[in-house]
């Protein structure tokens, strides 16, 4: 395992004995959430806010923008205001893959936000993260574990590839269920606008608020981590197609890998496959997407051509990160 220790595989993780090693004196680096974001640290080493390895080469814009673990209690302790439609939001997906981008309090320190006034917030849904929530006496501020630009991680193993000798320890927690990062809504004016999309689709969330606005691309001073035109990208050159028939044969000459939501398709110079749901099933693909694309990208190919999916529900997510892939 490299220079990463991956502790204790979580077999039964409603079992509070597990964590029985979280003294004062001992620390991880990297926990598992409901989705891909992976906290950072545990007890007094929390409260440092050990950063610099996650957010290796990261602009400063996106290096700061950290989000807050919580337990509901602990609310008040990060956010000034709790505008009527987050509270709506948080009684029907916290705990869950929901962050709020609210306004934060004094105390929350600038280096946690880039300099901003607002704070992301979620509550997740992971019984081995709530249950060392549960045993902090402070909110965890936690940024997601992968190197920027990088694709997310979904299982420790992601991890420890990307960071090596950098981090100490990482909690295992099993696969990400969700394979997508959060959802993230903000505020204006008391009105709900997301700004990335992810494992909550936009049809469920305007089921419970209403009509929202869609404001996920900004490369300036962004709102939100995941909202630059490049994001969650392979290293291995790859390319989003409506037609993969077509592409596959005007580069018959390259080594390529395919994302495909449900059907295997054959061609000599298609050296590996990933089918994502072979039932057509958007949100398995969802959490299957992340975990293909680092396979793939550890074959050596001359580049990775993903099929587009529909454009409803959570298709709309994974088009979303495919097309920030490709930049």
């Amino acid at each position: 395992m490299g220079g990463v220790r991956i502790m204790a595989h979580y077999k039964d993780p409603n079992n509070s004995d597990e964590l029985y090693w979280l003294d004062a004196d001992q620390s991880t680096d990297l926990i598992p959430a409901s989705c891909v974001e992976i906290s950072d640290s545990a007890a007094e080493t929390i409260r440092a806010s050990k950063l610099a390895a996650v957010n290796d080469a990261r602009p400063w814009n996106e290096k700061r923008q950290v989000g807050y673990g919580f337990i509901a209690e602990q609310l008040d302790e990060i956010v000034s205001d709790f505008p009527p439609k987050a509270q709506l939001l948080a009684d029907a997906f916290w705990p869950g893959s929901l962050t709020l981008v609210l306004k934060k309090k004094s105390t929350i320190p600038d280096v946690i936000t880039a300099g901003k006034e607002t704070v992301a917030v979620r509550i997740p849904n992971h019984p081995v993260t709530l249950k060392l929530l549960k045993k902090l006496s402070f909110p965890l501020a936690a940024p997601s574990a992968n190197p920027f630009n990088r694709i997310s991680p979904t299982k420790a193993l992601h991890v420890e590839s990307y960071f090596k000798y950098s981090i100490q320890m990482v909690l295992e927690g099993g696969e990400c269920k969700n394979g997508l990062e959060s959802t993230i809504i903000g505020f204006e004016n008391n009105e709900p606008i997301l700004y990335r999309l992810g494992a909550i689709s936009t049809e469920e969330i305007e089921n419970v608020v209403g009509k929202i606005n869609v404001k996920n691309k900004k490369e300036k001073t962004p709102n939100a981590p995941g909202m630059l035109a490049k994001h969650y990208s392979p290293k291995t050159k790859t390319y989003l197609v409506n037609d993969i028939d077509k592409f596959i044969t005007d580069y018959e000459d390259r080594t390529i890998g395919l994302v495909s939501f449900s059907e295997a398709i054959t061609a000599s110079n298609i050296k590996h496959i990933e089918i994502l749901s072979k039932s057509r099933d958007l949100k398995e693909a969802a959490s299957n997407l992340y975990s293909s694309l680092h396979t793939l990208d550890h074959l050596g190919l001359d580049m990775i051509v993903a099929q587009r999916f529909p454009d409803i529900g959570l298709g709309k997510s994974i088009n979303d990160r495919l097309e920030r892939a490709t930049k």
